[in-house]
């Protein structure tokens, strides 16, 4: 079972790791030093864009911020811990 929650524990980090990164290109985007249209950006926006869709769509407007990281941040750690406890 220790294999499983450490498993559980990885994609966590992983798919955070994937979101952060997706906020630092967004910024990055969004000051213009670098393409959406670029490799890096079209993957992780690929990547990322149909968990934070859903959560976007439920998140009211917020003068230009997107929200939505942050509660899939949020999500995933709540996901992460209660998967962890339900194997361990």
């Amino acid at each position: 079972m220790i294999a499983v929650a450490d498993l559980i524990d990885m994609l966590a980090t992983i798919l955070s790791l994937i979101l952060f990164g997706r906020i630092i290109v967004s910024w990055m985007v969004a000051l213009g030093r670098l393409s959406p249209y670029s490799p890096i950006a079209k993957t992780l926006f690929d990547l990322t864009e149909p968990f934070l869709a859903p959560i976007r769509n439920l998140l009211p407007q917020t003068a230009g911020f997107d929200l939505s990281p942050l509660i899939a941040f949020i999500i995933i750690q709540i996901v992460r811990t209660l998967l962890i406890q339900m194997v361990a």
